[in-house]
């Protein structure tokens, strides 16, 4: 069996990529992920970490950060693969990336109706925290860097 190999993500990976996060059940209509994903490969504090096998991307997690907190999202594991380590694994290259940076902290968010996933998270470490979380969606065509 091949070793699975983590790299970070390209322009050319978006497609196989987005997949996954559709496969793993982590897309949502109010969010366009051909934009997410070209805007953490493009930025200059993100990147999406790819998990290979076989030469087939099976796993994928975006990282970014603030220069203070990081952030983990679209952890996703290919539904054949999951619950053998690798969304742990995932976990630990998005860590060291971030410890790399520089960065001691990490946030991450769980959506309503993603419940299942709280136990891996706390198994990880990650406690949940007192706080509110808000959001505004801003039209990315009025974004000048976006158009």
């Amino acid at each position: 069996m091949t070793d699975i190999i983590f790299r970070l993500a390209t322009k050319d990976d978006q497609k196989n990529a987005i997949q996954i996060w559709h496969d793993a059940g982590l897309t949502r209509p109010h969010n366009d992920p051909d934009l997410d994903f070209s805007f953490a490969v493009d930025g200059s504090a993100s990147d999406v970490i790819l998990a290979e096998k076989d030469g087939r991307i099976i796993g994928t997690c975006m990282v970014g950060h603030d220069g203070h907190r990081g952030s983990v999202y679209y952890l996703a594991v290919s539904p054949k693969q999951q619950a053998k380590g690798l969304g742990k694994q995932l976990m630990q290259q998005a860590e060291d990336y971030l410890i790399d940076k520089g960065v001691w902290k990490i946030n991450l968010f769980v959506r309503h109706g993603n419940e299942q996933v709280l136990n891996f998270y706390d198994k990880q470490g990650y406690e949940p925290i007192e706080a509110a979380s808000f959001a505004k969606v801003i039209d990315p065509s009025k974004v000048p860097t976006l158009r």
